[in-house]
């Protein structure tokens, strides 16, 4: 297990620019098993998830090539079924909660799709129910073995139907739309998520053959086609990244430009953070965030206390609650913090209050912030990364305190932020990596 030893206080100046987004990456990958046409994918994030995802393409027999920097050739003529059946790939998909996305395009191409129980951050229940039900929706048989924990869906063919989601599940919607691409008939997802990553996926499909309409809406409508092709497609930049760098900026009083943040696929993420008291300006494609010794927690227009919550696209993503959460800590004013979808994702705030921040957690879903206005600096002390956004946010209050910190398990923060260290150090930052 390594560790980040952060000595705090510094700021930090200079220039970052965001990685490929880690969700559209783990999407766009598992398309490729739907073509046995070559498909070119640019600005693949080369992260620990990303990397494990198409490791079990590679184990599928799935030929890739890695061409340069996060760019990378997939070709998926050739695909050992039986390797879902191996253990190898049951300890690979296990600890992989994107891999449960193979299983729309392998069913859909040919018949047979198997997983185990999915893993990934310990952030509450994340139940998967959405995508078995749409997959049994157009025409598949779903097992469940509750003895070995595995999921087994099959069909001979699929066939286009209509299904309401009980959630507007992202990981849910893409698994079933990889897979009605190519089912007879017309498919209708009604309450489908519509975060960017989907409508580049659904964009990506498109450019491989499929007919999809409908793109950025909640009302998806695919006519089924008999093959798809290999195509070209690039990533967006990591709208969660580009928050994360906000936070970054705003704890450490730092001056930071982030350039080629994709401004129109970022929603309300800059006016977020701008309700915080944050100076966030608009420069092109790039985003200047000024250095901010003070800033004030704006209030309602009736004076009460403004609450920052997560919802679908296009509210606010839950991945950057974390990051709210902890920039709230040295602002001036109050705040609530409501995480409405995972109820184990602000039990991370009990080394924040160590670190002498003033923070009540309601519930599991609500924690209020007293902001400090930076009269009281955080303390260093010895943290565990639970989860990836945690583990960022503990690390941003790490940057921010007096001393030396210590960060443990980052291999967490590694799964979605490439390089990080090297990438602050470069900016003035005081990271360790052992």
């Amino acid at each position: 297990m390594s560790t980040f030893q952060i000595e705090g206080g510094y700021q930090l100046q200079g220039v970052l620019e965001p990685q490929g987004a880690k969700n559209e990456a783990l999407q766009v990958i598992c398309a490729t098993l739907l073509s046995a046409g070559e498909t070119h994918i640019e600005n693949i994030p080369e992260i620990r998830d990303v990397l494990k995802l198409i490791e079990i393409l590679k184990g599928l027999g799935v030929k890739v090539e890695h061409l340069s920097k996060g760019n990378f050739r997939f070709d998926a003529s050739i695909i050992d079924i039986d390797y879902l059946k191996s253990q190898e790939y049951a300890q690979q998909a296990a600890g992989l909660r994107g891999s449960i996305m193979i299983i729309g395009p392998l069913l859909a191409r040919f018949g047979h799709g198997f997983i185990p129980q999915p893993g990934g951050d310990k952030i509450g229940r994340r139940r998967v129910d959405t995508h078995f039900i749409g997959l049994q929706k157009l025409g598949a048989t779903f097992h469940f073995d509750a003895e070995n924990h595995w999921f087994h869906v099959s069909a001979k063919k699929l066939r286009g139907s209509y299904m309401l989601l009980d959630e507007a599940s992202v990981t849910g919607t893409a698994n079933i739309l990889m897979a009605a691409v190519l089912a007879e008939g017309t498919t209708t997802i009604y309450n489908a998520a519509c975060e960017p990553y989907l409508q580049q996926l659904s964009r990506m499909l498109v450019s491989m053959g499929a007919k999809i309409s409908g793109i950025g809406s909640n009302l998806l409508l695919i006519e089924g086609v008999g093959s798809l092709s290999g195509c070209r497609h690039r990533i967006l930049p990591d709208m969660i990244e580009v928050g994360s760098f906000i936070g970054l900026a705003a704890m450490t009083a730092s001056e930071i430009r982030i350039k080629n943040v994709g401004i129109e696929h970022l929603g309300i993420i800059p006016e977020s953070f701008r309700r915080l008291g944050i100076k966030v300006e608009q420069a092109d494609d790039d985003l200047l965030v000024k250095e901010t010794q003070h800033y004030e927690i704006e209030s309602y227009l009736d004076g009460s206390i403004m609450t920052i919550a997560d919802a679908p696209w296009p509210g606010l993503t839950p991945d950057l609650l974390s990051v709210f959460l902890v920039v709230a800590t040295q602002a001036k004013g109050s705040v609530l913090i409501h995480q409405k979808m995972f109820e184990s994702r602000l039990f991370f705030v009990d080394k924040l209050i160590d670190m002498g921040a003033q923070i009540i957690l309601c519930d599991p879903h609500r924690a209020t912030v007293i902001g400090l206005d930076r009269a009281h600096s955080l303390r260093a002390t010895k943290m565990v990364s639970p989860d990836i956004r945690a583990g960022i946010a503990l690390l941003i209050a790490a940057m921010s305190a007096k001393g030396t910190s210590t960060i443990d398990n980052i291999e967490q923060i590694d799964r979605g932020y490439e390089n990080i260290d090297g990438r602050l150090n470069a900016l003035g930052a005081k990271i360790i990596r052992r």
